[in-house]
């Protein structure tokens, strides 16, 4: 399938306030691919690439910057395998290709779809409710109940790998998605609205509470063997070791641990220099007199 075919259901969906909508036009997408084809665009559409972080940021892109084609040209699987090119590029030089790579995958593309990828990899897609409704989509598409689809994903920690699954042997194939020492679970997370008011007629009833400004963070143990994951379920082990050590004292042998990490001062209060969550995990943000204290609270034991 062309690219663009991509690029225009994202901006129609981007276009449209109805939830069902966007889910039908992500349907009628999802239908016409092919299998080998799925992962991708699946990953695409929930606002990341399949490859996962690529180190592209803006001065790249800028230095890549080459004329729009006037034509779609470029398929699926062009943009798929210049990615896993851009991925894999490392070492001496590596910035250099980079650029030349991704000046080649851009002058190549529609102006459109410069577009799309400039947002896609620097993870600025904005289409509404990126993974929700394309979990919800997926269901549709396959016919499989959206709880079993959501379990999966979660699971999984990768809705493109359960996208997959689900095209290639339905319902069937999301039973290989269980909880799994050292494979990550997708953490719940809250889930967007237009407004105050939007939200409240979702709800119903609800409650507030304060929320700490910490790193969420899982940690997976089985023995003595621990790794710890961020949010995008990236390893970030060697960077905590104060919340290995933690997690290690614990009382058991085999359990997942998700919540929020705090690095606390003296007086017990997290420092609001250090308590972002992207700081916390940063190996400075561990060091001198802030540097103590975790709060871990139990998912799943």
């Amino acid at each position: 399938m062309l690219m663009a075919n991509v690029v225009g259901t994202s901006k129609r969906v981007a276009e449209t306030t109805r939830r069902l909508e966007k889910i039908d036009l992500l349907a009628t997408l999802l239908r016409a691919l092919a299998v080998d084809e799925i992962e991708t665009v699946v990953a695409f559409l929930s606002g990341r690439t399949r490859q996962g972080r690529i180190g592209i940021g803006y001065a790249t892109l800028r230095d890549a910057a080459a004329p729009a084609a006037p034509e779609p040209v470029l398929e699926i699987q062009d943009v798929d395998r210049a990615l896993d090119s851009l991925a894999t590029a490392q070492g001496r030089g590596s910035e250099q290709q980079k650029r030349a790579l991704l000046r080649s995958l851009l002058s190549r593309a529609t102006a459109a779809e410069q577009d799309f990828f400039t947002a896609l990899l620097l993870g600025e897609i904005r289409q509404g409710a990126l993974e929700g409704v394309m979990l919800e989509a997926l269901a549709k598409t396959s016919g499989v109940n959206p709880d079993q689809v959501r379990r999966a994903v979660m699971m999984a920690g990768d809705i493109g790998r359960v996208a997959r699954s689900l095209f290639e042997s339905g319902a069937v194939g999301l039973g290989q998605y269980d909880v799994q020492l050292f494979r990550p679970v997708q953490p719940m997370l809250a889930q967007t609205a237009e407004d105050v008011g939007a939200a409240l007629d979702d709800l119903g009833e609800a409650a507030l509470e304060y929320k700490f400004d910490g790193a969420r963070v899982q940690a997976h143990r089985s023995g003595d063997d621990v790794q710890v994951f961020s949010r995008r379920l990236n390893s970030v082990t060697n960077a905590v070791p104060e919340i290995v050590e933690a997690v290690r004292a614990l009382p058991g042998k085999d359990l997942i641990l998700d919540g929020e990490v705090l690095s606390l001062a003296p007086d017990g209060r997290p420092p609001a220099a250090i308590s972002g969550h992207h700081a916390a995990l940063r190996p400075q943000a561990r060091t001198g007199p802030h540097a103590r204290g975790v709060a871990l609270a139990a998912l799943l034991v």
